[in-house]
């Protein structure tokens, strides 16, 4: 089974990829990683994260036992994007991922999973920029990792489904070699709810949100910065239940009190390190 139409729904299969010796080699110059990035712990996060979504009853499907050659193949959400429908093959905008989609094309091929589309050409877009806001509507942000070319493209995959996108301008803020996708600025944590850095918000996002009546908590500022926005990158593994990266007690503290149930992990060695949150490590296959 397969379907992901929803942020919040509970998670029952993602697609993973373990930390592979391209990863723990890598160059992080070349590959802009910060000095938090340890190759010799990351195994140990990726298992502890792991750990989390099992004892979540979340089932982990497996991309890729071999060495690829992409340090940040990991992060198994960017390459590709799951709708009800069946998955689309994403393009990424970081040019170092280039052909990275192809691990995630094998996959859905693997496990019989349609492909309903390809980001090709001059489209770009990375599956960070993308979520889905309600079951029949998806935000994507347009910059240095997704282009209008590939939103364009999106829309015409999915017009025969009905699904409707609202594409927004991200701003400069660290620069064309930082990772800012949409979702370093917002996380859906339960139905109705999200938790947001709203100084970098795209002021549309921001009136469609009240428009949809969602409760928006924001994120502390200062974790924010300190995390290089990481601090937002939160997986819901079912509505008001999360997994977040530790270290980060203010932002920690605001969604306890909200009502959202957490649980942690020490993910500074590869999240923080490589630019890439729980979500990010994720590809929802199924979410019902």
């Amino acid at each position: 089974m397969y379907g992901v139409s929803s942020m919040t729904e509970p998670l029952k299969k993602v697609g993973l990829i373990k930390p592979g010796i391209s990863l723990k080699g890598a160059d992080p110059v070349s590959w802009h990683y910060g000095s938090a990035f340890d190759p010799n712990k990351v195994d140990l996060v990726h298992k502890s994260f792991v750990d989390l979504l099992t004892s979540s009853n979340v089932e982990i499907l497996w991309m890729s036992e071999k060495d690829n050659g992409f340090a940040d193949s990991v992060f198994t959400y960017d390459a590709s994007f799951m709708t009800e429908f069946g998955a689309i093959i994403l393009s990424p905008g970081k040019k170092l991922r280039k052909g990275e989609e192809n691990i995630h094309r094998e996959f859905y091929k693997k496990n019989n999973i349609p492909i309903i589309g390809e980001i090709k050409e001059r489209g770009i877009a990375e599956g960070g920029d993308i979520f889905w806001l309600d079951k029949e509507t998806l935000i994507v942000g347009k910059g240095f990792r997704t282009n209008q070319n590939g939103v364009d493209q999106l829309i015409d995959i999915l017009q025969p489904y009905k699904i409707r996108i609202h594409a927004f301008d991200l701003p400069v803020f660290l620069g064309q070699e930082a990772c800012l996708h949409m979702m370093s600025l917002i996380s859906l944590i339960d139905t109705k709810k999200a938790i947001v850095h709203s100084p970098l918000l795209p002021v549309g996002l921001f009136e469609l949100l009240e428009e949809k009546k969602f409760e928006l908590i924001e994120a502390p500022s200062k974790e924010f910065n300190s995390s290089s926005g990481l601090s937002i990158n939160v997986l819901a593994t079912a509505p008001g239940e999360c997994i977040m990266l530790a270290d980060l007690p203010e932002t920690a503290e605001k969604l306890v009190s909200s009502g959202i149930s957490i649980k942690l992990f020490d993910g500074d060695a590869l999240c923080i390190g490589c630019e890439g949150g729980p979500t990010c490590l994720t590809r929802p296959i199924l979410r019902a």
